[in-house]
């Protein structure tokens, strides 16, 4: 049974931390996400199966601009396509919330992200020099963008 997707909410707090952690070295907590899906103009999905949270997505819309805060799938979930229907979905959704581009950063190291974001038709608009910590270690973050339409 393929999971399904539908909106997160504070509740899921909890859920999307847990997710989170097993996705990044740099996690976010219970009250990040809280905070978030309760902010303006920000809104989540959330991937179930069988009650299960699997994957989610959080995007913020201001104005004709949106942003995908953070995606994540859990580990042993990767390759069912559950990331590309979560951007689809966030794309519908900034769409439908008034914007005309979608805007995320991508850390240069994270090939199977670009490769799906590419597939997507997301496209390099800018850099930021060694934005996320790995160890000692800095990596890239590329600004990629797409219209939402």
């Amino acid at each position: 049974m393929a999971a399904e997707i539908g909106p997160a909410g504070a509740y899921d707090a909890t859920d999307l931390a847990r997710v989170h952690a097993a996705c990044f070295a740099e996690t976010w907590d219970r009250e990040t996400f809280a905070r978030l899906l309760a902010g303006p103009g920000v809104h989540g999905l959330v991937a179930r199966d069988r009650s299960m949270t699997v994957g989610f997505a959080l995007v913020r819309v201001a104005a004709d601009e949106a942003e995908l805060l953070t995606l994540g799938v859990e580990p042993a979930r990767r390759g069912e396509g559950l990331g590309r229907r979560l951007m689809l979905r966030s794309l519908d959704g900034a769409r439908i919330r008034g914007a005309r581009t979608l805007f995320l950063e991508v850390a240069a190291d994270n090939s199977p992200a670009r490769a799906l974001y590419a597939s997507l038709g997301f496209a390099q608009v800018g850099v930021r020099k060694g934005y996320y910590a790995r160890g000692k270690d800095r990596v890239d973050a590329l600004t990629l963008s797409r219209a939402c339409s």
